[in-house]
């Protein structure tokens, strides 16, 4: 039998709060948690739950799943002993900070039998969506190269650097664009505000198919861009997440080339708008993760692309000068 997709969130903080409106808005939400007394409480109090303590969630049998929005360093923690509670989870990117605590966490869903997902949120942004469908219909020909731009002024952490950060969610993308993973990673980063903690970095990465892709993820810049440029054989697609005109948000562009000369020349053409749905994303992760658990289907940002994910992060830490 399947187990009740009722959900609890541990952490309310800047993010948490966000997945537990959004659970409580689709009716999952049963209960929540945090480290702090007050936040838990005023938490609690808008969504119509109870505020409790993380061990009576993960000991009621009543509850199904957990989602976990606490700092990084717990994520692998929080995971194990949810997924030894026999719950579903959904963890908050990253996966884990390691390796070794990302695979032991996909061992023990396995094990378990247990939902896993990890929130790659932009794999579920409608506009995303409809530019990979694109993609994979061939409409713009083989992938040449792709650039993915996640840039703002703030906000500033102390606990992770940009790339681990803002890039996840771009690394996602670009990896199921590719469809493969790459064969060869590399990173630069600058500190500028504290020590150690890189503001600005760049992510190369180079694919078995001859394909590249960069990220370029900055805390430290004078304006919002997030910005995604997919490059193929017969045409450009820009998904621009930060415009504020949704019909400028996704645009294709069926560029040519003109190769009859001595030196090809482009043939230009005026872009054309994609359509997409308005869903909040949020709200279309949270509902994939509770379709998954009803239907035991293995969600689209699941353990595996969780750790290819974490792959490439941590090859990029390895290279970084």
């Amino acid at each position: 039998m399947a187990m009740s997709p009722n959900v609890a969130v541990l952490g309310c903080g800047y993010w948490g709060k966000n997945l537990a409106r959004n659970f409580a808005e689709l009716g999952a939400l049963v209960a929540l948690s945090d480290p702090d007394v007050a936040t838990a409480a005023r938490e609690a109090e808008k969504n119509r739950v109870p505020a409790r303590d993380t061990s009576d969630i993960l000991a009621d049998r009543a509850i199904g799943a957990v989602a976990i929005a606490a700092p990084a360093e717990h994520h692998a923690e929080l995971a194990l002993a949810a997924l030894a509670a026999g719950k579903h989870v959904f963890v908050e990117k990253p996966l884990a900070l390691n390796r070794e605590d990302g695979e032991a966490i996909v061992a023990a869903a396995q094990g378990a039998g247990r939902i896993l997902m990890v929130g790659h949120l932009l794999r579920y942004h409608p506009a995303f969506e409809a530019l990979l469908s694109t993609v994979r219909s061939g409409r713009i020909g083989r992938l040449r190269y792709a650039y993915s731009h996640r840039l703002s002024l703030g906000k500033l952490r102390v606990e992770e650097n940009v790339l681990w950060s803002f890039a996840p969610h771009d690394v996602s993308m670009l990896l199921a664009l590719f469809g493969e993973r790459p064969d060869r990673v590399e990173a630069r980063g600058g500190s500028f505000v504290t020590p150690g903690i890189e503001d600005e970095h760049r992510l190369d990465m180079t694919f078995p198919g001859g394909g590249r892709a960069h990220v370029f993820a900055s805390w430290l810049h004078p304006f919002k861009e997030h910005r995604l440029v997919v490059v193929g054989e017969k045409g450009m697609i820009v998904f621009e997440d930060s415009a504020a005109d949704p019909k400028q948000k996704l645009r294709l562009y069926a560029h040519g080339m003109n190769r009859s000369g001595r030196a090809p020349e482009p043939v230009k053409a005026e872009p054309e708008p994609i359509a997409f749905g308005l869903a909040e994303p949020l709200k279309q992760e949270c509902s994939h993760f509770l379709d998954c658990i009803s239907s035991n289907a293995q969600p689209r940002t699941d353990g595996t692309e969780a750790l290819a994910v974490l792959d490439v992060l941590l090859r990029a830490g390895e290279t970084r000068a």
